[in-house]
Formats: structure tokens, C-alpha cells, sequence
């Protein structure tokens, strides 16, 4: 068998993967995983990554690959969920000519692709059954059929998945087989949220701020310590890539009231406590987190009705300016200081070019 190199650039490359310390950080559950990973990577087993949206499931797969004896094959991306249902199963496994209409020559699928190499496959919850099934036989004994084709293919290929959601939950609802989860589940990767991992926060910051420096020619400042603690206060929920992304505008635009009064602004209406089910719960304890974000946005509120003018939000609120300062800092708001930035904002260096 051999692989069409008219269709090689549907082959990802490796790309650029930020450097260890800043994937793994120093909280205790990555560095599990990363010796986890680093046990699996040598070996030729399916792995599954699990975690919500922006943890980094891509780059965690890059990384077994480019540890993996199969480094040197090529690593081939599925993004399942942008691949139309009726076109996934020709992306997957290619198709001969003329097995539809439109048919006109044969082509290689991605798992013909990724022969010698690592199949990835993002999002897996979203193959409908049909498909699961001959992910199935590609597990089991390495071979998979073309579309329209009468014999099947042999293939050797390190398969890798990822996914978002509970499969356990998928499987109970009758969307995904059990026996496909028993295959691809040979060894489970759990990536943490980044609001269990806060600690690394200002690490990623500074790595992305550095990052994006250099590759857009800008010269924007470090972030102040009053952002820092909003950045380590706010929950995340687009995890790393969300705090990525926040960054990288914040180095184009310089300012850093423009990331500031979004989470801010986001966070007015959320309070999601974490209720451990499984143990004791303490009612006290939830009690007085829900009176912490209700007394948040109301000081958020106030200031923002006297245009951060903290005097009056004092005034207003019958507290002494001394307490308002402090309920400030304790519960994450950006100062007044970061507000006035709007008018004078950072410069990016863009002017210059």
C-alpha cells in the first residue's frame, strides 16, 4: 500500500508545541499525567484523552507522537465535528473511483495516510455508529475498506482520540459502543481545567505574552499585578486557549482594559460552586461563597454606575473608602488605575511599522 503524495498536505505537521514547563506546569495532577504520557508514548496501544474544550488535547497528542518510535511517519488530524456526516466516512477511509457519483478517480482516506504513523482523532463522540464500527475493525486486526472497494487494507497506524464529554454518559444513551470505548480506552489521559491548575496561570501568561511579542513585532508591557489577580480569580471556561487568546489581543491592541472589563463583564453572572457529591457538604462553606459573588457584582455594579469613581462607590455603598479597597482587591476587580489605561494605552509597536 502506498500513500498518494498528490493529497500529503491533508498530513498536519508537527508544528511548533510551546516548550514542557509551560504544557505540563508545576501543578501535581499534570505532572502525573505527564509521566503517564511518557510511559504510553513508546508504546503501540490506542490512547484517549479526555477534558473539556481549550486544555490542550492537540497538543498533548502532538506530543506522544513526536515521542513515539513513529515520530518520523506523518501525524494526520481528524476533526471530526467539521467534517460533514456524509463526507466523514470517505474523509476517513477513501474512497474508488467511482463508488458515487462525482467519483471520478480514486483516493486515499486519512487512515491510509497516517499508515506508519499517528491517526488523530478530535472529537470522537461525534462519529455516528455506522462509522464506529469500522473504527472498530481498524482497531482490532489493522485493516479498513475503501468505499466501493471489494477487499480491504492493511494498515499500521497508532490511533489517538480526544473528547470533551463523558463517554460512559455517550454510551448509556445509546450514541457510542461500548466495545469501541473499551478499544480506544486502552490507556486514559485526563486533562485537568485550568482552574484546578492556577498556579500555572502566570506562567502561560508570561509564555504567551513573549510568544506574541515576537511573531507580531509588538512591545507590549508585562501584565500589571491588579490584572494578574483577576486572571487568577476568573474561572476559565475556555480554559488555556481562552487565556491564549485573551492574551494575544491584549499584545495587538495594548491595553489592557481590554481584557480586563471582558472577564469582568463575564463574570457578572456566573457562580458555579464546586459541590463535591461524592463527600460531606458544606452548606456554610457554599453559603458564604454565594454571598462573596453576590457582594462581587454589587461592588462591581456601583462602581461601574459612578464611572470607578471610588469615593462615591463608598459613599453609596455606606462603607468606608479603606473597606472598599480592600473588598476590591479580595474579590479580584480591577482597580481604578487599570480603568484610566483606556485613555493611555500601552503601546504595541504597531505604529512603528
Amino acid at each position: 500500500m502506498t500513500t498518494m503524495n498528490s493529497v500529503s498536505s491533508l498530513v498536519q505537521s508537527i508544528g511548533e508545541i510551546p516548550p514542557e514547563a509551560i504544557v505540563f506546569g508545576n501543578s501535581e495532577n499534570m505532572q502525573t499525567l505527564r509521566a503517564r504520557m511518557d510511559k504510553v508514548a513508546a508504546a503501540n496501544v490506542p490512547v484517549l484523552i479526555q477534558g473539556e474544550s481549550g486544555t490542550g488535547k492537540d497538543i498533548i497528542a502532538r506530543m506522544i507522537h513526536g515521542r513515539s518510535p513513529w515520530r518520523t511517519g506523518p501525524y494526520v488530524k481528524v476533526n471530526c465535528p467539521a467534517i460533514p456526516g456524509t463526507l466523514l466516512e470517505s474523509e476517513l477511509f477513501g474512497y474508488e473511483k467511482g463508488a458515487f457519483t462525482g467519483a471520478y478517480g480514486a483516493k486515499p482516506g486519512r487512515v491510509e495516510m497516517a499508515h506508519r504513523g499517528t491517526l488523530f482523532l478530535d472529537e470522537i463522540s461525534e462519529l455516528d455508529l455506522g462509522l464506529q464500527s469500522k473504527l472498530l475493525q481498524l482497531l482490532q486486526d489493522g485493516q479498513f475498506c475503501r468505499i466501493g472497494a471489494q477487499e480491504d487494507k492493511k494498515v499500521e497506524v497508532r490511533v489517538v482520540c480526544a473528547t470533551n464529554r463523558i463517554l460512559e454518559n455517550e454510551i448509556e444513551n445509546g450514541t457510542f459502543r461500548q466495545d469501541l470505548f473499551y478499544r480506544i480506552n486502552v490507556v486514559n489521559l485526563a486533562l485537568p481545567p485550568l482552574r484546578e491548575r492556577r498556579g500555572d496561570i502566570a506562567d502561560l501568561t508570561k509564555y504567551f505574552l513573549e510568544y506574541y511579542n515576537r511573531k507580531y513585532n509588538c512591545r507590549a508591557k508585562p501584565i500589571s499585578m491588579e490584572l494578574m489577580a483577576v486572571l487568577q480569580k476568573y474561572h476559565w471556561p475556555g480554559n488555556v486557549r481562552e487565556l491564549e487568546n485573551l492574551i494575544k489581543r491584549y499584545v495587538i491592541l495594548g491595553s489592557e482594559e481590554v481584557i480586563s472589563s471582558d472577564l469582568v463583564t463575564r463574570e457578572q453572572e456566573y457562580f458555579n460552586p464546586e459541590i463535591n457529591v461524592d463527600g460531606p457538604i458544606s452548606l456554610k462553606k457554599l453559603t458564604r461563597q454565594a454571598t462573596r459573588e453576590l457582594e462581587r457584582k454589587v461592588i462591581l455594579k456601583v462602581l461601574q454606575a459612578h464611572h470607578w469613581n471610588r469615593k462615591q462607590a463608598a459613599k453609596a455603598l455606606s462603607i468606608s473608602y479603606r473597606a472598599l479597597l480592600y473588598k476590591i482587591r479580595d474579590a479580584g476587580l480591577p482597580s481604578n488605575r487599570t480603568v484610566r489605561r483606556r485613555e493611555t494605552p500601552v503601546g504595541t509597536g504597531l505604529a512603528a511599522d
